[in-house]
Protein backbone atom coordinates (compact mmCIF):
# COMPACT_ATOMS: atom_id res chain seq x y z
CA UNK A 1 0.00 0.00 0.00
CA UNK A 2 1.53 3.30 -1.12
CA UNK A 3 -1.65 5.31 -1.72
CA UNK A 4 -4.55 5.75 0.67
CA UNK A 5 -7.74 7.79 0.78
CA UNK A 6 -8.39 9.20 4.26
CA UNK A 7 -11.93 9.99 5.33
CA UNK A 8 -11.81 13.46 6.88
CA UNK A 9 -14.66 14.69 9.06
CA UNK A 10 -12.87 17.82 10.19
CA UNK A 11 -12.21 16.42 13.66
CA UNK A 12 -8.91 15.85 15.41
CA UNK A 13 -8.93 12.05 15.04
CA UNK A 14 -9.29 11.90 11.25
CA UNK A 15 -6.88 14.84 10.88
CA UNK A 16 -4.23 13.08 12.96
CA UNK A 17 -4.76 9.86 10.97
CA UNK A 18 -4.14 11.74 7.71
CA UNK A 19 -1.06 13.49 9.10
CA UNK A 20 0.40 10.24 10.41
CA UNK A 21 0.06 8.46 7.09
CA UNK A 22 1.31 11.49 5.15
CA UNK A 23 4.45 11.79 7.26
CA UNK A 24 5.02 8.04 7.01
CA UNK A 25 5.45 8.52 3.28
CA UNK A 26 2.06 7.44 1.94
CA UNK A 27 0.45 9.30 -0.94
CA UNK A 28 -2.64 10.57 0.86
CA UNK A 29 -5.87 11.89 -0.63
CA UNK A 30 -8.46 13.49 1.63
CA UNK A 31 -12.14 12.63 1.20
CA UNK A 32 -15.06 14.26 2.99
CA UNK A 33 -18.65 13.06 2.74
CA UNK A 34 -21.35 15.75 2.68
CA UNK A 35 -24.00 14.04 4.77
CA UNK A 36 -26.45 16.61 6.08
CA UNK A 37 -29.08 18.39 4.04
CA UNK A 38 -29.43 22.13 4.46
CA UNK A 39 -26.93 24.04 6.53
CA UNK A 40 -26.01 21.40 9.08
CA UNK A 41 -23.44 22.99 11.34
CA UNK A 42 -21.42 19.83 11.85
CA UNK A 43 -21.08 19.27 8.11
CA UNK A 44 -20.38 22.86 7.06
CA UNK A 45 -17.72 23.41 9.72
CA UNK A 46 -16.35 19.92 9.22
CA UNK A 47 -15.88 20.36 5.49
CA UNK A 48 -14.10 23.68 5.99
CA UNK A 49 -11.76 22.20 8.62
CA UNK A 50 -11.10 19.12 6.48
CA UNK A 51 -10.20 21.32 3.51
CA UNK A 52 -7.87 23.35 5.74
CA UNK A 53 -6.10 20.19 6.93
CA UNK A 54 -5.59 19.01 3.34
CA UNK A 55 -4.22 22.41 2.34
CA UNK A 56 -1.88 22.36 5.33
CA UNK A 57 -0.62 18.85 4.49
CA UNK A 58 -0.42 19.64 0.78
CA UNK A 59 -2.72 16.80 -0.26
CA UNK A 60 -5.75 16.73 -2.60
CA UNK A 61 -9.21 17.02 -1.09
CA UNK A 62 -12.39 15.55 -2.55
CA UNK A 63 -15.96 16.17 -1.35
CA UNK A 64 -18.64 13.61 -2.22
CA UNK A 65 -22.30 14.54 -1.97
CA UNK A 66 -23.73 11.69 0.13
CA UNK A 67 -26.85 13.48 1.35
CA UNK A 68 -29.30 11.20 -0.44
CA UNK A 69 -27.57 8.09 0.94
CA UNK A 70 -27.65 9.60 4.43
CA UNK A 71 -31.33 10.50 4.07
CA UNK A 72 -32.25 6.96 3.02
CA UNK A 73 -30.03 4.85 5.26
CA UNK A 74 -29.96 7.04 8.38
CA UNK A 75 -32.75 9.64 8.55
CA UNK A 76 -35.50 7.43 7.08
CA UNK A 77 -34.13 4.43 8.99
CA UNK A 78 -34.33 6.30 12.29
CA UNK A 79 -37.78 7.74 11.67
CA UNK A 80 -39.22 4.38 10.59
CA UNK A 81 -37.68 2.67 13.61
CA UNK A 82 -38.95 5.12 16.20
CA UNK A 83 -42.42 5.03 14.64
CA UNK A 84 -42.35 1.23 15.03
CA UNK A 85 -41.50 1.52 18.71
CA UNK A 86 -37.80 0.60 18.54
CA UNK A 87 -34.65 2.63 19.19
CA UNK A 88 -32.41 2.26 16.13
CA UNK A 89 -28.62 2.54 16.32
CA UNK A 90 -27.61 4.64 13.31
CA UNK A 91 -23.81 4.56 13.66
CA UNK A 92 -23.12 0.96 12.60
CA UNK A 93 -25.61 1.33 9.74
CA UNK A 94 -23.92 4.58 8.69
CA UNK A 95 -20.43 3.07 8.81
CA UNK A 96 -21.23 0.24 6.44
CA UNK A 97 -23.85 1.73 4.09
CA UNK A 98 -22.93 5.42 3.98
CA UNK A 99 -19.26 5.73 4.88
CA UNK A 100 -16.94 2.75 4.42
CA UNK A 101 -18.66 1.10 1.45
CA UNK A 102 -19.16 4.24 -0.67
CA UNK A 103 -15.74 5.60 0.31
CA UNK A 104 -13.93 2.44 -0.75
CA UNK A 105 -15.93 2.30 -3.99
CA UNK A 106 -15.06 5.94 -4.74
CA UNK A 107 -11.39 5.34 -3.97
CA UNK A 108 -11.24 2.32 -6.27
CA UNK A 109 -13.44 3.53 -9.13
CA UNK A 110 -12.67 7.25 -9.23
CA UNK A 111 -9.12 7.44 -7.91
CA UNK A 112 -7.64 4.01 -8.62
CA UNK A 113 -6.70 3.58 -4.95
CA UNK A 114 -7.37 0.32 -3.12
CA UNK A 115 -7.29 1.45 0.53
CA UNK A 116 -9.12 3.90 2.75
CA UNK A 117 -8.27 5.04 6.27
CA UNK A 118 -10.32 6.67 9.02
CA UNK A 119 -9.71 8.04 12.49
CA UNK A 120 -11.65 5.25 14.20
CA UNK A 121 -10.16 3.62 17.29
CA UNK A 122 -10.05 -0.07 16.36
CA UNK A 123 -7.58 -2.56 14.89
CA UNK A 124 -7.61 -4.87 11.88
CA UNK A 125 -5.46 -8.01 11.62
CA UNK A 126 -5.26 -10.80 9.07
CA UNK A 127 -5.41 -14.39 10.29
CA UNK A 128 -3.67 -16.78 7.87
CA UNK A 129 -5.17 -19.90 9.40
CA UNK A 130 -8.78 -18.85 8.86
CA UNK A 131 -7.96 -16.67 5.83
CA UNK A 132 -10.06 -13.87 7.35
CA UNK A 133 -9.51 -10.28 8.31
CA UNK A 134 -10.25 -9.76 11.98
CA UNK A 135 -11.61 -6.72 13.77
CA UNK A 136 -10.21 -6.03 17.24
CA UNK A 137 -10.65 -3.52 20.02
CA UNK A 138 -8.38 -0.49 20.04
CA UNK A 139 -5.46 -0.27 22.46
CA UNK A 140 -7.23 2.69 24.09
CA UNK A 141 -10.18 0.88 25.67
CA UNK A 142 -11.83 4.17 26.67
CA UNK A 143 -12.02 5.22 23.02
CA UNK A 144 -12.55 1.80 21.42
CA UNK A 145 -15.13 2.04 18.61
CA UNK A 146 -15.19 -1.58 17.47
CA UNK A 147 -18.79 -1.87 18.72
CA UNK A 148 -19.91 0.45 15.90
CA UNK A 149 -17.85 -1.40 13.27
CA UNK A 150 -19.13 -4.98 13.74
CA UNK A 151 -21.09 -4.82 10.47
CA UNK A 152 -18.06 -4.29 8.21
CA UNK A 153 -17.58 -6.99 5.58
CA UNK A 154 -14.39 -8.88 4.80
CA UNK A 155 -13.93 -6.75 1.67
CA UNK A 156 -14.22 -3.54 3.68
CA UNK A 157 -11.81 -4.77 6.36
CA UNK A 158 -9.31 -5.79 3.66
CA UNK A 159 -9.39 -2.29 2.20
CA UNK A 160 -9.36 -0.29 5.44
CA UNK A 161 -6.60 1.06 7.67
CA UNK A 162 -7.04 2.38 11.21
CA UNK A 163 -3.89 4.41 12.00
CA UNK A 164 -5.12 5.23 15.53
CA UNK A 165 -5.82 1.65 16.58
CA UNK A 166 -2.58 1.43 18.53
CA UNK A 167 -2.69 5.04 19.77
CA UNK A 168 -4.06 6.50 22.99
CA UNK A 169 -6.36 9.52 22.65
CA UNK A 170 -3.88 11.63 24.59
CA UNK A 171 -1.23 10.71 22.02
CA UNK A 172 -3.59 11.70 19.19
CA UNK A 173 -3.77 15.23 20.57
CA UNK A 174 0.03 15.28 20.82
CA UNK A 175 0.33 14.13 17.20
CA UNK A 176 -2.05 16.87 16.07
CA UNK A 177 -0.05 19.47 18.01
CA UNK A 178 3.25 18.07 16.74
CA UNK A 179 2.12 18.68 13.15
CA UNK A 180 0.48 22.00 14.09
CA UNK A 181 -2.90 20.84 12.81
CA UNK A 182 -5.72 23.36 12.96
CA UNK A 183 -7.94 20.77 14.64
CA UNK A 184 -5.47 19.95 17.46
CA UNK A 185 -7.56 21.67 20.12
CA UNK A 186 -10.97 21.15 18.53
CA UNK A 187 -13.54 19.92 21.10
CA UNK A 188 -14.59 16.29 20.99
CA UNK A 189 -17.92 15.41 19.39
CA UNK A 190 -20.11 14.27 22.25
CA UNK A 191 -23.16 12.93 20.47
CA UNK A 192 -24.66 11.69 17.23
CA UNK A 193 -24.28 14.11 14.33
CA UNK A 194 -28.06 14.47 14.06
CA UNK A 195 -28.32 15.28 17.75
CA UNK A 196 -25.57 17.87 17.55
CA UNK A 197 -27.22 19.46 14.51
CA UNK A 198 -30.73 19.52 16.03
CA UNK A 199 -30.06 19.96 19.74
CA UNK A 200 -31.56 16.62 20.79
CA UNK A 201 -32.86 13.39 19.29
CA UNK A 202 -36.38 14.43 20.27
CA UNK A 203 -36.03 17.73 18.39
CA UNK A 204 -34.82 15.84 15.32
CA UNK A 205 -37.64 13.27 15.45
CA UNK A 206 -40.31 15.92 16.04
CA UNK A 207 -39.51 17.33 12.61
CA UNK A 208 -40.64 14.05 11.02
CA UNK A 209 -43.06 12.41 13.44
CA UNK A 210 -46.29 14.01 14.61
CA UNK A 211 -46.80 13.10 18.25
CA UNK A 212 -49.91 11.02 18.89
CA UNK A 213 -51.12 10.96 22.47
CA UNK A 214 -51.62 7.57 24.07
CA UNK A 215 -51.61 5.68 27.35
CA UNK A 216 -48.78 4.85 29.69
CA UNK A 217 -49.79 1.54 31.27
CA UNK A 218 -48.30 -0.91 33.74
CA UNK A 219 -47.58 -4.54 32.91
CA UNK A 220 -51.17 -5.50 33.80
CA UNK A 221 -52.61 -2.92 31.40
CA UNK A 222 -53.68 -0.41 34.04
CA UNK A 223 -53.52 3.17 32.74
CA UNK A 224 -51.09 5.28 34.78
CA UNK A 225 -50.79 8.36 32.62
CA UNK A 226 -50.49 9.77 29.11
CA UNK A 227 -47.64 10.16 26.65
CA UNK A 228 -47.36 12.58 23.72
CA UNK A 229 -45.70 10.17 21.28
CA UNK A 230 -44.03 6.76 21.61
CA UNK A 231 -40.95 8.09 19.76
CA UNK A 232 -40.06 10.06 22.90
CA UNK A 233 -39.42 6.86 24.90
CA UNK A 234 -36.92 4.02 24.97
CA UNK A 235 -36.54 0.75 26.87
CA UNK A 236 -35.04 1.20 30.34
CA UNK A 237 -35.97 4.88 30.53
CA UNK A 238 -36.80 6.09 34.04
CA UNK A 239 -36.80 9.88 33.90
CA UNK A 240 -39.35 12.01 32.11
CA UNK A 241 -42.26 9.57 32.39
CA UNK A 242 -44.53 12.19 33.98
CA UNK A 243 -46.13 9.73 36.38
CA UNK A 244 -45.75 9.23 40.11
CA UNK A 245 -45.46 5.87 41.85
CA UNK A 246 -44.32 4.55 45.25
CA UNK A 247 -41.33 2.87 43.57
CA UNK A 248 -39.20 3.67 40.50
CA UNK A 249 -40.78 2.76 37.16
CA UNK A 250 -38.98 2.01 33.92
CA UNK A 251 -40.11 1.67 30.33
CA UNK A 252 -40.20 -2.09 29.68
CA UNK A 253 -42.00 -2.17 26.32
CA UNK A 254 -43.18 0.17 23.57
CA UNK A 255 -46.29 -1.13 21.83
CA UNK A 256 -46.64 0.75 18.54
CA UNK A 257 -49.77 -1.19 17.56
CA UNK A 258 -51.64 -0.03 20.66
CA UNK A 259 -49.76 3.29 20.86
CA UNK A 260 -48.84 2.42 24.45
CA UNK A 261 -45.77 2.84 26.62
CA UNK A 262 -45.56 -0.02 29.12
CA UNK A 263 -43.78 0.60 32.42
CA UNK A 264 -42.82 -1.63 35.33
CA UNK A 265 -40.35 -2.11 38.13
CA UNK A 266 -36.69 -2.81 37.44
CA UNK A 267 -37.21 -6.57 37.52
CA UNK A 268 -39.66 -6.17 34.64
CA UNK A 269 -36.90 -4.55 32.55
CA UNK A 270 -34.41 -7.42 32.77
CA UNK A 271 -34.09 -10.35 30.39
CA UNK A 272 -32.23 -13.63 30.44
CA UNK A 273 -32.13 -13.99 26.65
CA UNK A 274 -32.93 -12.21 23.41
CA UNK A 275 -32.90 -12.81 19.67
CA UNK A 276 -30.52 -10.99 17.34
CA UNK A 277 -31.25 -10.50 13.65
CA UNK A 278 -29.13 -9.34 10.66
CA UNK A 279 -26.06 -10.99 12.17
CA UNK A 280 -22.62 -10.32 10.70
CA UNK A 281 -19.90 -12.77 11.71
CA UNK A 282 -17.07 -10.33 11.18
CA UNK A 283 -13.89 -12.10 12.35
CA UNK A 284 -14.86 -15.77 12.25
CA UNK A 285 -16.90 -18.02 10.00
CA UNK A 286 -20.49 -18.53 11.17
CA UNK A 287 -20.44 -21.35 13.75
CA UNK A 288 -22.94 -24.20 13.54
CA UNK A 289 -23.09 -24.77 17.30
CA UNK A 290 -23.27 -22.53 20.39
CA UNK A 291 -20.18 -20.56 21.41
CA UNK A 292 -19.19 -18.69 24.56
CA UNK A 293 -18.42 -14.98 24.34
CA UNK A 294 -18.73 -11.62 26.08
CA UNK A 295 -21.47 -9.33 24.77
CA UNK A 296 -22.10 -5.59 24.81
CA UNK A 297 -25.71 -4.50 24.31
CA UNK A 298 -24.80 -0.81 24.03
CA UNK A 299 -21.64 1.16 23.36
CA UNK A 300 -20.68 1.96 26.95
CA UNK A 301 -22.00 -1.20 28.61
CA UNK A 302 -19.64 -3.63 30.28
CA UNK A 303 -19.13 -6.92 28.41
CA UNK A 304 -21.24 -9.69 29.93
CA UNK A 305 -20.70 -13.48 29.63
CA UNK A 306 -23.10 -15.03 27.16
CA UNK A 307 -23.82 -18.15 25.13
CA UNK A 308 -24.40 -17.35 21.46
CA UNK A 309 -26.73 -19.91 19.88
CA UNK A 310 -27.02 -19.90 16.06
CA UNK A 311 -30.63 -20.34 14.93
CA UNK A 312 -31.46 -22.55 12.00
CA UNK A 313 -34.32 -21.35 9.78
CA UNK A 314 -36.53 -24.12 11.16
CA UNK A 315 -36.00 -22.76 14.68
CA UNK A 316 -36.92 -19.19 13.76
CA UNK A 317 -40.46 -17.94 13.80
CA UNK A 318 -41.97 -17.81 10.33
CA UNK A 319 -42.28 -14.00 10.35
CA UNK A 320 -38.57 -13.67 11.20
CA UNK A 321 -37.13 -15.83 8.45
CA UNK A 322 -36.62 -12.87 6.11
CA UNK A 323 -34.34 -11.07 8.55
CA UNK A 324 -31.11 -12.83 7.56
CA UNK A 325 -28.91 -14.80 9.93
CA UNK A 326 -30.22 -14.86 13.50
CA UNK A 327 -28.81 -15.97 16.86
CA UNK A 328 -30.16 -16.28 20.36
CA UNK A 329 -28.18 -14.77 23.21
CA UNK A 330 -28.50 -16.54 26.57
CA UNK A 331 -26.99 -14.44 29.35
CA UNK A 332 -25.28 -15.89 32.40
CA UNK A 333 -27.01 -13.21 34.49
CA UNK A 334 -30.18 -11.23 33.65
CA UNK A 335 -29.42 -7.95 31.85
CA UNK A 336 -31.29 -4.68 32.31
CA UNK A 337 -32.56 -2.49 29.50
CA UNK A 338 -32.07 -4.66 26.41
CA UNK A 339 -33.34 -2.33 23.70
CA UNK A 340 -34.79 -3.46 20.34
CA UNK A 341 -33.08 -1.74 17.44
CA UNK A 342 -29.75 -1.37 19.22
CA UNK A 343 -26.73 -3.53 18.40
CA UNK A 344 -25.50 -6.50 20.39
CA UNK A 345 -21.82 -7.20 19.69
CA UNK A 346 -20.00 -10.23 21.05
CA UNK A 347 -16.28 -10.60 21.65
CA UNK A 348 -13.59 -13.08 22.56
CA UNK A 349 -11.37 -10.78 24.56
CA UNK A 350 -10.35 -8.05 22.10
CA UNK A 351 -11.56 -9.97 19.05
CA UNK A 352 -14.94 -8.95 17.61
CA UNK A 353 -16.67 -12.22 16.75
CA UNK A 354 -19.92 -10.82 15.41
CA UNK A 355 -22.93 -8.65 16.05
CA UNK A 356 -26.45 -7.85 14.98
CA UNK A 357 -29.64 -5.98 15.78
CA UNK A 358 -31.65 -6.73 18.91
CA UNK A 359 -35.10 -7.92 17.88
CA UNK A 360 -38.32 -6.58 19.31
CA UNK A 361 -40.03 -8.73 21.93
CA UNK A 362 -43.11 -10.53 20.72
Amino acid sequence: MSKVVVGLSGGVDSSAAAALLHHQGYEVVGLTLWLMKGKGQCCSEGMVDAASICEQLGIPHHIVDSRELFQTYIVDYLVDGYQAGITPLPCSQCNRAVKFGPMLNYAREQLGIDHIATGHYARIDYDKISDRYQLKRAVDKNKDQSYFLYDLTQDLLAGTVFPLGEVLKTETRKIANQYNLKTADKPESQDLCLVEANGSMQAFLDQYIRGQKGDIVDTTGKVLGQHDGIHHYTIGQRKGLGISAPHPLYVVKIDAGRNQVVVGDKESAVQTECTIKQVNWVSISPPDSPIRAQVQIRYRSQPQPVTVVPLNPAEEKEEDQNLGSCVKLIFDEPIFGITPGQAAVWYDGDLVLGGGIIQQQK
